[in-house]
């Protein structure tokens, strides 16, 4: 079989892309789905769950079954059962039904993230690197967004079944570009005297963060520590990652190598990712939901809004890679986070007044300075494995992906719950504020509920009926202007967080080997 490197490279981004889609689907499909299966809030909460914390599972658990049966072996296997589930799914009979399938999903989609990053660097030479990393960062950045106006089409021209079964649609093509480019291995045998493999080290620590993701998810919905299925959860989860640390001191596992992450600038990464996932949240949760609350827009009006993001991202990321060439990843990582505080402060000015189209600038400046914050994350990291020589080493390489694997998807489900919590916290805040303000008896609360029951009066049986009608939207307008101020909140916090980031960012070190010298390394040796 002729095998093309760069056909696999197009697989596993395309497997990270289906992978990613699904899971935006999925969350912003949620009503959709309520509605068409009957089911109540609470019910719906746990799909969303389902999937995402069985993805959580798979992560560190990918680097384990990748080094002990191969990529292609895993990521064939999975995506032909990944494919079957989702045609599956939406004929579940019942939500645990439902639920299962959506665990299956999870698991088989959970592997295409680990070993993506990981094989673009192995398979492609070293004077295509950075158009792998902005393909890498199209691939993850323009989905994510572009997820909203895809379920919108869906919902007005197929069906909410289109929410699993497009991954089903295009997994097939995913699988069909690694069995011709990903070259067979034969199985990985351990070196003699070196410990053979252990999966339950793996197990463990999958298990634990799974736990833990779990808690974060449905945390706000069950009131956090005062819901004892939250506290067992946590519990649960602490005491696994200790028993994962202490077989790891007494049977370390020769797949996994802690001392190759134990780096500055790897370290330093991490919490840089966890801080992009986060001020992510700015385009993923802040400005739909404020559309959605405030505004009442629904996904097919949301749409177009996140859509010119992504167009402005796809364009801005390459931008970004060209730049990485002759200037170091720690600038342009600084100036992106600028750029994103900048386009928080602006949207800091949000009043109820706000449309969709009073976004459009903000949001531009914000897709210019996530496109460069992403892409120049991503080069520093690869950057960092590169000058370290992992890529010779696949466990190093494996260790490295699981890592940044983890830190993704816990981080990033830490600052969603953490975001929701401090704009329900921020809406009581204001919505107690400008209660004081309207009380009854007081002459603006009461000449405003005069004019709203004169406005009403003629769609309301009586004088009575029209009174109550009006002290109901008064209150409404009360609730809308709270959210407003929380919105406004969030936005401002995530600024806040950004000077934490670029604090972090300008401890990183500057790394020996920069890209002008990896690119041109394999052509001075032709």
């Amino acid at each position: 079989m002729t095998i093309h490197p760069v056909l696999g490279v197009l697989g596993v981004l395309l497997g990270a892309s289906i992978a990613t889609c699904t899971g935006r689907l999925i969350s912003v499909g949620l009503t959709d789905l309520r509605g068409a299966l009957h089911l109540g809030a609470d019910e719906a909460a746990w799909i969303g769950t389902a999937f995402n914390a069985s993805m959580m599972f798979i992560g560190p658990f990918s680097v384990y079954l990748g080094g002990l049966l191969g990529a292609r072996r895993v990521l064939l296997a999975c995506a032909t059962l990944f494919t079957l589930v989702s045609v599956l799914l939406p004929f579940a009979p019942n939500l645990p039904s439902l639920l299962v399938l959506l665990v299956f999903a999870g698991l088989t989609a959970g592997t295409f993230y680990p070993l993506t990053l990981s094989f673009v660097l192995r398979s492609l030479p070293m004077r295509y690197v950075l158009l792998g990393i902005a393909m890498y960062a199209m691939d993850i950045l323009v989905t994510t967004t572009f997820a909203t106006s895809l379920e919108a089409w869906f919902m007005d021209h197929l069906s909410w079944r289109w929410i699993f079964w497009n991954g089903a649609a295009l997994t097939p093509a995913m699988m069909i570009l690694i069995y011709f480019g990903m070259p067979w291995q034969p199985l990985p045998q351990p070196k003699k005297g070196q410990p053979k493999p252990n999966w339950r080290g793996f197990l463990y620590a999958s298990l634990g963060f799974s736990l833990l993701f779990i808690a974060l998810d449905e945390g706000q919905r069950l009131d956090w520590l005062n819901s004892g299925t939250i506290v067992g959860l946590i519990a649960s989860g602490v005491f696994l990652l200790l028993v994962t640390v202490v077989r790891r001191l007494r049977m370390p596992n020769p797949l996994i190598n802690f001392r190759f992450l134990a780096r500055r600038n790897t370290l330093l990464l991490g919490a840089v990712l966890i801080s992009f996932r986060f001020v992510m949240l700015a385009t993923v949760v802040a400005i739909p939901s404020y559309l959605a609350s405030v505004k009442g827009y629904l996904p097919l009006q949301t749409g177009p809004v996140l859509l010119e993001v992504a167009l402005a991202q796809a364009i801005c990321g390459v931008v970004a890679v060209y730049l990485l060439k002759y200037i170091d990843a720690r600038l342009i990582i600084t100036a992106g986070f600028a750029l994103v505080a900048v386009a928080c402060l602006m949207n800091a000015t949000l009043s109820s007044a706000w449309s969709g189209a009073n976004f459009r600038p903000s949001q531009a400046v914000m897709a210019i300075g996530l496109a460069l914050a992403f892409n120049g994350m991503v080069g520093a990291i690869i950057l960092e494995v590169v000058d370290t020589g992992a890529l010779d080493r696949p466990i190093d390489v494996l260790t490295f992906a699981g890592y940044f694997q983890t830190l993704r998807l816990l981080g990033g489900e830490a600052g969603v719950a953490f975001m929701q919590h401090f704009i329900s916290g921020r809406e009581q805040f204001h919505s107690n504020a400008l209660g004081l303000g309207v009380q009854l008896g007081q002459q603006a609360t009461s000449q405003r509920l005069f004019l709203l029951s004169a406005g009403m009066i003629s769609r309301a049986p009586g004088v009575t009926t029209a009174t109550e009608r009006a002290a109901e939207v008064l209150g409404l307008q009360v609730r809308q202007q709270a959210f407003t101020l929380a919105i406004t909140d969030s936005f401002q916090l995530i600024a806040w967080a950004v000077v934490c980031c670029l604090v972090v960012v300008a401890c990183m070190q500057r790394v020996p080997t920069q890209y002008q010298e990896v690119v041109s390394a394999p052509a001075s040796t032709t």
